[in-house]
């Protein structure tokens, strides 16, 4: 079911729908990362957004070490 804009909530806000692009935008912005990253994240660990975070924290930390 596609989140609808009218019915907002802590269900609502506890997801990342990846078919609506002002969300994966959000994500993307806020953790600094692409949306094909979150859209990735999303696949991997699911549409709940603390998982996507923690998923984008570790690859993030990741990434950060390979630099070094």
């Amino acid at each position: 079911m596609a989140d609808s804009k009218k019915k907002t909530g802590k269900a609502d806000r506890a997801r990342v729908s990846t078919k609506e692009k002002y969300e994966v935008a959000y994500e993307a912005k806020k953790m600094g990362v692409s949306k094909e990253a979150v859209i990735k994240a999303a696949k991997k660990v699911g549409p709940m957004r603390k998982d996507i975070e923690a998923a984008l924290t570790k690859s993030k930390k990741k990434t950060a070490k390979k630099k070094k």
